[in-house]
C-alpha cells in the first residue's frame, strides 16, 4: 500500500506515494529521475548505490524509503551544494576529474559520496585511513570492477588538501 512520503533531495522537499518498504534507490531513479545513484548488486555490498543520509553514507539499494521519512538525502547530483552554494562541482567531483579516476564510471558515484563522508569525519585523512575507508568501514567494502583503487585514494587525498585550503563559503 503506498504511502505519502516527503523529503528532502538534493536540498529540494520532494514527496511521493510509495510503499515504505520500496527501496530508496528506486524512488530516486524511477521516481525522482536521478540517475547517480546505481543499482549493483541489490544487497549493500558493492556501493554504487551510496547517498548520503543526513550526512552519512547508505546504500540506498537496501534502505527502505520509508526509513528515510523527513531525512535529508544527497546524491551525487546534489554535492555541489554541500560545498559551496553555486558551486559547480564538490572538491571532490574536481579531484576525480584532476586525477582522471574513472574509466567505466559504474561504481564511481557511490565512490565519491563515501569520500565526501569520509571527509566529512577525517578532513585530513593519511592515505592508509582513505584506503580503510574504502575497504573496512561498513557496510562492505566499495568495490571498482576497472581497478582505479590507487587513483581514487589520490583523488581523495587532493580532495583533502583542496578543502583545507579552500573551506565552503
Amino acid at each position: 500500500m503506498a504511502t505519502k512520503l516527503a523529503f528532502t533531495v538534493n536540498g529540494a522537499p520532494r514527496a511521493i506515494a510509495a510503499p515504505p518498504q520500496t527501496p530508496l534507490l528506486y524512488v530516486l531513479r524511477n521516481e525522482l529521475n536521478l540517475t547517480g545513484p546505481r543499482f549493483g548488486c541489490g544487497v549493500a555490498q558493492c556501493g554504487a548505490c551510496a547517498v548520503l543520509v543526513d550526512g552519512r553514507e547508505v546504500r540506498s539499494c537496501v534502505t527502505p524509503a520509508g526509513s528515510v521519512n523527513g531525512k535529508r538525502i544527497t546524491t551525487i547530483e546534489g554535492l555541489p551544494a554541500l560545498w559551496a552554494a553555486g558551486a559547480t562541482l564538490h572538491p571532490v567531483q574536481q579531484a576525480w576529474i584532476d586525477e582522471q579516476v574513472p574509466q567505466c564510471g559504474y561504481c564511481q558515484s557511490g565512490m565519491m559520496i563515501a569520500a565526501v563522508d569520509l571527509l566529512s569525519k577525517n578532513p585530513n585523512p593519511t592515505a592508509a585511513q582513505v584506503r580503510d575507508a574504502f575497504t573496512n568501514t561498513p557496510p562492505s567494502p566499495h568495490l571498482c570492477r576497472c581497478g582505479t583503487y590507487s587513483a581514487i585514494v589520490d583523488a581523495v587525498m587532493l580532495a583533502a588538501k583542496t578543502m583545507s585550503t579552500r573551506k565552503a563559503g
